[in-house]
């Protein structure tokens, strides 16, 4: 009995296959959604990319207090215009000034930097800039080692018991 259930399965499953495969798969192709389909895709490749000449700048040993400025150059090395929506810093004590207007592939653009010159001794702030491209954003970082001027004092630092 039980042989004669599996012979009866099998029969079902092969006729079952038979029929369901009766179309032709390239007949149930609609054209116009091929054709959507492709100008997506090729709009997703179409992604700027933002190349910096550098993602890091030392301003060295500073005398705290003093104002620095550095430029942080990039390239749109991608394929569609390259539009900033934001640049910005993990402290109040720099302030990243990004181009307001799009670039154009190939072209380049210079991202300004300012930072107060305040805190003692290794001194690191980093700026987020969010952009157009796949990665969405991109982590720059400056560095300073902070001197007091000279005659100042630096702050006591309270010792544990």
């Amino acid at each position: 009995m039980k042989r004669i259930s599996t012979i009866f399965s099998l029969i079902a499953a092969v006729a079952l296959l038979g029929v369901s495969c009766k179309d032709k798969a390239s007949d149930k192709i609609v054209a116009d959604n091929v054709e959507s389909a492709s100008v997506r895709d090729e709009a997703q490749k179409l992604v700027p990319v933002m190349t910096f000449e550098k993602t890091e700048h030392d301003f060295g040993t500073i005398e705290r207090g003093t104002p620095q400025e550095t430029i942080f150059k990039f390239t749109n090395t991608g394929n569609a215009p390259l539009l900033i929506t934001s640049a910005k810093s993990s402290c109040g004590c720099t302030v990243p000034n990004p181009p307001k207007e799009p670039i154009a592939p190939g072209e380049t653009g210079e991202l300004v930097v300012k930072f107060n010159g305040s805190g003692q001794n290794q001194v690191t702030k980093t700026i987020t800039v969010t952009a157009n491209t796949a990665k969405g954003s991109e982590l720059l970082r400056i560095k300073a080692f902070v001197n007091p001027k000279d005659g100042e004092a630096l702050p006591a630092i309270p010792m544990k018991k």
